[in-house]
């Protein structure tokens, strides 16, 4: 794995740290406030971290906040438009199976697609958790905010946010008409693939004096990053489509009522999927590509179908108990998908497999918030309902029958079914002037069932989980109980600045491995796994520089209990082996810094700097593979936990006497190389990302033309590097399945605002 010198980061870091000092120096001494598109990003977010409503620096927290005008702005796409961007965070796309989430905060991650595996990044939207992964890395439009939460936040979020949380927050109605409309078109400009269109309207207003609506729009054509070396085809093409009506009801001036549906349809290709030479050094044997190029050929494009359904109803009381609100949430969501990859990634049929996932859940969460004298009190419970039914097919040595059939078949898959309920408390209590307690406590209760049929016991049988039609191996039932926790202090050292400490604790769901195939069922089947816990000590510092702009550092220490890791394994008959365990114990250390200054009345920079350093302090599941556990395995490197992030960006706008504005920006983003897999045999690419924008503004504001470019640098990003075995049967193989994520892009927007 190739690990630039540790000096090049040394020295990164000591020059940004100076250059933040002397940037707030400067913002110190400047009168004048920043307009234009430079004015929107300097504007502070209002954030729901705490489950109300306060602005970002007031919270004693380590996040990241966008507004929606600052995503809009920054012509950010989907969450993984984001990813690099922000310390110690990676929002990536697993790749496997497109729109799974695969995040990882400050070295906390998980490496599957496999449904009900639990995220350690927990993502909710308009206050609903999303129970799996799949659809989570979508388009966003008509947000008005998003929130990255790091570390954990058992107490407020529940369980499997052990990393931290993402919340996502759309717009609603106002009591005032508005019409937007968002066109663009971009692509690869390097002459590969096809174009990729995009249109977003919404519209929203009053419909009478106690009844506003909104209606958002959406939908893209992508014709096509790629080009499939195998026929010359574009490849990537997805056509999506989403609409969101909202409807906000206002019976008395104490009571809202909200109801959000989102309706979404995608069909798209399957992964690109590259194969380039595997950590052991064996390269793929019909074709191997350069790790580092866009190269790749599939005889199997793939695809991915879905559909999914979201409904929140909100309401909002406000009460005369402690000039409080009650507040109760509910969700319900359906998503479904059918899926087919060419895992062998390469031009023969060596190991193809279809997925099919119908997933349903429910959940409502009753709080309360209030403040009596001191206390800034929130108390609630919650429930979550979720079924998942999970259907695979591998299809194997297709080759043997000359592309006609796959020589051997194997099926399986599962159905499980989770129930969680909780009761929390939380409350801040101002000591005195300066000082304030913050703490809060969460209890959980947490049943799972689990039906399974093991894929390598339905060979060449058909069955079909999704139609009831396979016998199942493996059914089994567990509980898991938790106590979440957070204690704390901040201290206002003036009106501008404030520090916090606080210890917090989350749990990680226990559960079972839906995509079971290892044939050793006893020491590497299902499950049950047992829940992991994870323990976080910080200290931060939040300054907002006199108003003229912002700079926010924690520095964190970070033990991790029964560490729930996926171990993926290649297999001469399965392909790929998955298997869920409790593997080990770790630690780690590391700091982020955030900030954002005006430099002048029209100019902003933008910069971050994040660094990690996990290690394990007990393991106890033979990661290398040796036969051994000792320490050799300790000694190996957590998966997804990239030493250093950062990044640097201007913007600058041009105003003239028209009314009219030129606004011109850049931003570099850097992330380390991380392993991919837990034997370090897999391993991701270290990622510079350079992007960069021009926008008019016409007088008013309501016309805006923009020029955008995104990866300028057109670097290679895979989505994972899993490792293949030398032979699939009597057929070599070899190399990785790493699926490509778009390099290059260049495009043209036109916005119209009313």
């Amino acid at each position: 794995m190739p690990i630039i010198k540790q000096q090049t980061h040394t020295s990164f870091a000591l020059s940004l740290a100076l250059l933040l000092a002397c940037s707030a120096a400067a913002a110190q001494e400047e009168d004048e406030s920043a307009v234009g598109i430079s004015g929107a990003l300097m504007e502070e977010v209002t954030v729901t971290a705490r489950k109300r409503e306060e602005p970002v620096q007031q919270v004693p927290v380590s996040i990241s906040a966008f507004s929606g005008e600052q995503i809009e702005a920054l012509k950010v796409r989907d969450l993984q438009g984001l990813s690099v961007n922000m310390p110690n965070v990676a929002m990536d796309d697993i790749g496997t199976t497109p729109g799974v989430a695969n995040f990882s905060i400050r070295g906390l991650g998980i490496n599957s697609s496999i449904p009900g595996i639990d995220p350690t990044v927990g993502v909710f939207i308009d206050g609903v958790y999303i129970g799996q992964n799949a659809g989570v890395v979508i388009d966003m439009f008509d947000v008005k905010s998003l929130e990255v939460l790091r570390g954990p936040q058992g107490t407020l979020f529940g369980r499997n946010v052990t990393g931290g949380a993402v919340l996502i927050n759309t717009r609603g109605p106002t009591d005032e008409f508005e019409l937007s409309a968002r066109a663009a078109v971009d692509g690869n400009p390097n002459g590969d693939g096809g174009l990729n269109y995009f249109f977003m309207g919404a519209v929203g207003g009053p419909v009478s004096d106690t009844l506003n609506a909104r209606l958002s729009l959406y939908h893209n054509d992508d014709k096509g990053w790629f080009e499939n070396l195998y026929d010359g085809s574009n490849y990537g093409e997805s056509k999506t489509t989403i609409f969101r009506p909202v409807v906000s009801w206002h019976p008395d001036e104490d009571v809202t009522l909200l109801l959000r549906w989102e309706h979404t349809e995608s069909d798209s290709d399957g992964p690109a999927s590259q194969n380039h030479t595997n950590g052991s050094g064996r390269p793929g044997f019909f074709v191997n590509y350069e790790r580092d190029s866009f190269d790749f050929s599939v005889d199997a494009p793939g695809f991915l179908d879905f559909e999914m359904d979201f409904v929140t109803a909100q309401v909002d009381w406000d009460v005369p108990f402690g000039n409080g609100t009650v507040t109760n949430i509910f969700g319900w969501r359906e998503y479904y998908h059918d899926s087919y990859a060419d895992i062998d990634a390469q031009p023969v049929w060596l190991f193809h497999a279809s997925s099919i996932v119908d997933q349903e859940q429910f959940s409502n969460e009753l709080r309360y918030n209030g403040i009596f004298g001191q206390a800034n009190v929130t108390a609630g419970v919650y429930w979550f309902d979720n079924e998942i039914n999970y259907s695979e097919n591998r299809e194997l040595l297709g080759i043997a029958t000359g592309g006609v059939a796959p020589a051997l078949t194997q099926n399986g898959g599962g159905i499980l079914a989770v129930e969680s309920l909780a009761a929390f408390f939380s409350m801040d209590y101002m000591l005195n002037e300066a000082w304030s307690l913050n703490a809060g406590i969460r209890y959980t209760t947490e049943d799972k069932d689990a039906q399974i049929a093991t894929l390598t016991r339905n060979l060449n049988n058909g069955c079909v989980v999704y139609e009831g039609t396979c016998n199942y191996d493996f059914v089994n039932g567990d509980s898991w109980d938790a106590v979440s926790g957070k204690l704390g202090f901040t201290y206002a050292i003036n009106d501008d600045m404030r520090m916090y400490a606080h210890w917090s604790r989350g749990h990680r769901s226990g559960g079972y491995n839906l995509r079971n195939t290892a044939i050793d069922t006893v020491n590497l089947g299902p499950g049950p796994f047992d829940e992991e816990t994870v323990d976080s000590y910080e200290l931060g510092y939040k300054s907002e520089l006199g108003g003229r702009g912002r700079l926010n550092a924690a520095v964190f220490y970070t033990t991790i209990d029964d560490m729930q890791r996926e171990v993926n394994l290649a297999d001469p008959f399965a392909g790929v082996v998955q298997v869920i365990k409790n593997t080990a114990d770790a630690d780690m250390w590391g700091f982020e810094v955030e900030s954002t200054f005006a430099l002048g009345s029209n100019t902003v920079l933008l910069a971050s700097l994040g660094w990690v350093d996990p290690s394990y302090s007990t393991v106890r599941f033979d990661l290398n593979g040796d036969g051994v556990i000792d320490g050799k395995d300790e000694a190996l490197k957590l998966p997804r936990a990239a030493e250093w992030t950062y990044s640097i960006g201007l913007t600058h706008d041009w105003l003239f006497d028209s009314g009219s504005a030129l606004t011109a920006r850049a931003n570099y983003a850097f992330r380390d190389d991380a392993f991919y897999t837990d034997n370090n045999l897999g391993y991701l690419l270290s990622q510079e990302m350079l992007d960069a924008g021009l926008d008019y503004a016409m007088s008013g504001g309501r016309w805006v033309f923009s020029l955008y470019g995104s990866n300028l640098l057109n670097d290679v990003n895979h989505g994972g590097d899993t490792q293949l075995p030398a032979m699939i049967g009597p057929v070599p193989a070899g190399g990785t399945f790493s699926p490509l994520i778009k390099g290059r892009i260049v495009g043209f927007e036109v916005t119209f605002n009313y």
